[in-house]
């Protein structure tokens, strides 16, 4: 008994330090397991800040790269790149009293044979559209491109179908180079450099008559906006235009012969004044003989003088234009610069362009014009021609999409072309007026377009110039002067 009673404490002492050993052992496996645990939550936390600083910077990347697409984006935008989309188009109904169709135009007088113009409105029997595409690219380095292809096409008839009668014609091929960074702070930091087939920039016209102040045209190339002083700017160009085929005289026959013009012109600005001055040459023209046995020109010259003004003739607000040029030999063509090959050396022309545009009341505007030219010795020694043109549109604004437009037309011609193709010498006057209620989206300015127009035009002129020619429109059946014609027309450009 009592070594079984010595025995129990022991066995309860070891199982006590058996009890607390485990305890221990328990405690340091927590303990351990805690600390792992930490670590691993550690470790997830530095994970988490890790992938919290990736998508920070990943995020303001991506944010960088809209911002600048977006920056890309607007300056395109304001650079015009891109593809864009232009034209000019107009096309009606034109008949007479007799309810046939009848000539027009601002050309069908005999002095239009020459370049004299008289009002479009309500004179209008043809369908012509001008159309131009352009494509805009600004490239990395700053600098500007432009490539523009235009199409045109001209036709009188009323048909639907007319591609046996068409003039379809690719009138514009060219390339502009501009804001080119090599030419910063100089003369050239500014300007625009262009080669190819195309209508000078700088043409303008009398939109009213549909004539051309003057009018640089062919292929070539040229350098636009050349700074040459504080407010003096230069426009270089150089065109080359094709004349047609003409016969020569030569000790084994007669044999057929061409040559080209080329037009050299610099066209300066200085304020609201503008010189241009242009010379012709075409080689070998000169063995061109006209009917009457006169020697066509190699060579010519060719000015101009114009002011811009920003009033109306000072009299009021609007704009007004006076351009006075004078040519001689090839250069006595004063409008299509180069354009005519049968023009004598002796030749020569002067013509004034004076038009304006303003308000007279709020709802009431009004652009006059004055066309007028001399010219002798121009196809055949001792030929002259005297004309001067008087134009007025007048408009009345009744309502925010209807107006009515006015226009009175006078020309007075003295023509003698000294039997130039068969023509004879007159002396005459030519009238028209015309009366066109117009719808457009908007009323409020002068070159608010598009319009659709009703009109009534009376026009009428001296039997005399009747006899100019027994191939130009006066005089033929149902066209000999007194008479009214009516028609519809479309106008737009954008």
């Amino acid at each position: 008994m009592p070594r079984t009673f010595q025995l129990a404490p022991l066995a309860a002492a070891v199982s006590l330090l058996s009890l607390g050993g485990t305890a221990l052992a328990d405690e340091a496996s927590i303990e351990e397991r805690l600390a792992e645990l930490e670590a691993r939550v550690a470790q997830a936390e530095a994970r988490a800040q890790s992938a919290e600083a990736r998508s920070a910077s990943l995020e303001a990347e991506q944010g960088e790269d809209h911002e600048a697409r977006l920056a890309a984006l607007e300056e395109q935008a304001e650079n015009g790149d891109g593809f864009s989309f232009n034209a000019y188009a107009r096309s009606g109904l034109h008949i007479g009293d007799e309810g046939k169709s009848i000539p027009g135009g601002p050309y069908v007088t005999p002095a239009g044979s020459v370049g004299g113009a008289v009002g479009r409105l309500g004179n209008e029997p043809d369908t012509y559209v001008h159309a131009r595409l352009s494509h805009d690219k600004t490239h990395d380095n700053g600098a500007h491109s432009r490539f523009q292809v235009s199409f045109a096409d001209s036709q009188t008839t009323s048909n639907d179908w007319t591609a046996s009668e068409s003039n379809l014609n690719i009138r514009q091929v060219f390339v502009e180079l501009s804001d080119l960074p090599g030419f910063e702070g100089g003369a050239l930091e500014d300007a625009t450099f262009w080669a190819g087939k195309r209508l000078d920039r700088n043409n303008y016209d009398i939109h009213w008559i549909d004539s051309d102040v003057y009018k640089l045209a062919g292929l070539g190339a040229g350098i636009y906006d050349v700074q040459l002083g504080e407010d003096w700017k230069s426009n270089f160009t150089v065109y080359g235009r094709s004349f047609d085929d003409f016969t020569v005289e030569t000790t084994s026959g007669t044999t057929s012969d061409d040559t080209d013009s080329f037009i050299v012109s610099a066209n300066n600005y200085v304020g609201d004044w503008q010189f241009l001055v242009s010379g012709i040459s075409a080689a070998d023209n000169n063995q061109r003989m006209t009917d009457q046995g006169d020697t066509a020109a190699e060579d010519g010259l060719h000015g101009l003088v114009a002011y811009h003004g920003d009033s109306f003739f000072g009299l009021g607000e609007g704009n007004f234009k006076v351009a006075l040029l004078h040519g001689q030999g090839l250069g006595a063509e004063v409008k299509q610069i180069g354009a005519n090959g049968d023009l004598l050396e002796d030749a020569q022309a002067t013509r004034l362009a004076v038009y304006g545009t303003t308000y007279l009341t709020p709802n009431w505007r009004i652009a006059p014009s004055i066309l007028a030219e001399t010219s002798e010795d121009r196809f055949v020694e001792g030929d002259d021609y005297q004309w001067v043109s008087f134009n007025a549109r007048l408009a009345n604004e009744l309502t925010e999409h209807f107006e009515m437009q006015y226009e009175a037309s006078y020309m007075d011609m003295d023509l003698d072309p000294q039997g130039y193709k068969g023509r004879t010498a007159v002396d005459g006057a030519y009238t028209k007026f015309t009366i066109a209620p117009t719808l457009k989206p908007e009323v409020g300015g002068f070159w608010k377009r598009p319009e659709l127009r009703l009109f009534a035009s009376y026009s009428d002129w001296d039997s005399e110039l009747n006899d100019f020619s027994t191939t130009d429109d006066f005089g033929s059946e149902g066209f000999a002067g007194g008479q009214w014609s009516f028609g519809v027309q479309a106008e737009t450009w954008f």
